[in-house]
C-alpha cells in the first residue's frame, strides 16, 4: 500500500454558506462535466453515491471495469478499496474488545513478544497502532526486495518491524501513517479470535451489514468477478495492481474488495450500529486525545477513521476514510450533522474528492493515505 508522506493534502473549495443546498439537477450538471471530461468511454473509470439520509443525490458509473473484456464499471462492480480496509480490522479489534477478549490499551509486546529489543517498543499499544501513532518505523525493503513483497503477506510485511531498534517518535505524541501497522492489528485478530482474519471480519461485519459480494484477500489477486486497477505509463494504461504492485497482498492495510453498493450497506451498517452496539461505534469515530500528543496539529483520528471539523464551529464536521493502491482510489466519507454521504470507487489511479466536494460547496481537509 502506497503511502504519502505525513498524508496531509488540505484541500479548499469553494466556501461553505450555512444553510445552503445545491440542487439535485445543478449538482447532477456539475458532476457529469467532470467526470465526462475526465474519464473517457473505453477507459478506466469508476462508480460514484452521494446521499443525503435514504435519499440519492447522485448515482452514476463511468468508464470501464476491465479493459481487456469491456465490462463496464458500475455501481456493483468490486474494486480493491485501498486503506478503507483499515476500517474493518479496527472494527474487528473493537469488537474482540468488546467481548473481553483484549483491550485497546493493551502493550503489543502481549502478542509480539519476538521484538528484537523490547525496551523500544514497551510502551506501544494497540491504540498507539490503530491511531497511526506508534512511532514504529516503517522497515519494509520494499523498493530493493520489491519481487518478494509481491506475494508478502501480513505476516512478512509486519515482521521487520519486529527489529526496530528506535522510534520516530514517542508513542502518542503525533502522527505518522503506518501500513505495517494494520497488518500486525490483522495478526492480532488472528491471535485472539482462533481464526483467519478475514474470516472473522466476513462473519462478524460483512455478514451482517448484508456485504454478499464483498471479499478480502488472503494473497494471490481474486482470478474473476473483480475489476483491474491502471495506471497511464507511456502514453497508455497499464494494468497496476497484484502482479505489478508491491504489498497488494498484504491485506491487513488494503485487502478488502467491494463495491460502491455494498460499501453503502456497510455505512449504512456503521450508522444504524449493526454488527456492534452505539458505544463501540461512536468510540470509533472519536478523536483518541492522547495524553503524551505535542504535534503542533490537533489530533484528529478515530480508530481508524479521520474526524475532522472544517472551519471549526460550523457543524461541518466529517468522518470518513480514503484508500490508493495500485490502480486503485477510493473514499468513504459522511457528513453526520448535514446526514450526507459520498462513496466512490475508481480504478484509473485519480482521486474526485476535490471536484466533488467543490461541487456541493463545502469544504474538506482530506487525509490521502
Amino acid at each position: 500500500m502506497r503511502t504519502l508522506s505525513l498524508i496531509l493534502l488540505l484541500l479548499l473549495f469553494l466556501p461553505f454558506v450555512q444553510g445552503q443546498q445545491v440542487a439535485k439537477k445543478e449538482l447532477s450538471r456539475r458532476l457529469d462535466a467532470v467526470f465526462q471530461s475526465r474519464i473517457k468511454v473505453h477507459e478506466p473509470g469508476g462508480s460514484f453515491l452521494i446521499q443525503k439520509g435514504k435519499k440519492v443525490l447522485y448515482a452514476k458509473s463511468f468508464g470501464l471495469a476491465d479493459l481487456k473484456t469491456g465490462e463496464k464499471f458500475s455501481a456493483n462492480t468490486l474494486a480493491n478499496v485501498g486503506s478503507i480496509s483499515k476500517t474493518f480490522v479496527a472494527y474487528g479489534i473493537l469488537l474482540l474488545e468488546k467481548e473481553g477478549k483484549l483491550s485497546i490499551e493493551d502493550p503489543i509486546l502481549k502478542y509480539f513478544p519476538d521484538f528484537e529489543h523490547p525496551d523500544v517498543v514497551r510502551k506501544i499499544t494497540i491504540q498507539h497502532l490503530l491511531t497511526h501513532s506508534s512511532g514504529l518505523p516503517d522497515s519494509r525493503n520494499v523498493g530493493e526486495d520489491s519481487i518478494f513483497y509481491l506475494n508478502a503477506k501480513d505476516l512478512e510485511n509486519f515482521a521487520p518491524l519486529k527489529s526496530t531498534n528506535s522510534l520516530h517518535f514517542e508513542p502518542g505524541s503525533r502522527f505518522e501513517y503506518s501500513n505495517p501497522a494494520f497488518n500486525g492489528l490483522a495478526l492480532i485478530i488472528e491471535q485472539v479470535s482462533g481464526q483467519k482474519w478475514q474470516q472473522f471480519i466476513g462473519e462478524r461485519i460483512f455478514k451482517p451489514a448484508g456485504m454478499q459480494r464483498s471479499v478480502i484477500t488472503d494473497g494471490a489477486f481474486p482470478e474473476t468477478g473483480v475489476s483491474h486497477g491502471y495506471r497511464v505509463h507511456q502514453n497508455r494504461f497499464d494494468e497496476y495492481d497484484y502482479g505489478e504492485y508491491p504489498t497488494f497482498c498484504a491485506a491487513g492495510n488494503g485487502g478488502v474488495w467491494s463495491s460502491v453498493n455494498e460499501l453503502r450497506k456497510y455505512l449504512a451498517a456503521v450508522k444504524a450500529c449493526t454488527f456492534t452496539d452505539c458505544a463501540t461505534i461512536k468510540k470509533s469515530q472519536t478523536v483518541w486525545q492522547s495524553p503524551t500528543w505535542n504535534s503542533a496539529d490537533p489530533p484528529f483520528m478515530g480508530l481508524s477513521w479521520f474526524v475532522e471539523e472544517n472551519p471549526p464551529g460550523v457543524g461541518n464536521k466529517s468522518i470518513g476514510h480514503t484508500g490508493s493502491q495500485g490502480g486503485f482510489m477510493a473514499h468513504l466519507i459522511w457528513f453526520p450533522e448535514r446526514d450526507l454521504s459520498i462513496i466512490w470507487l475508481a480504478n484509473d489511479s485519480e482521486f474526485y474528492s476535490t471536484e466533488i466536494l467543490t461541487a456541493l460547496e463545502l469544504i474538506k481537509a482530506v487525509h490521502r493515505p
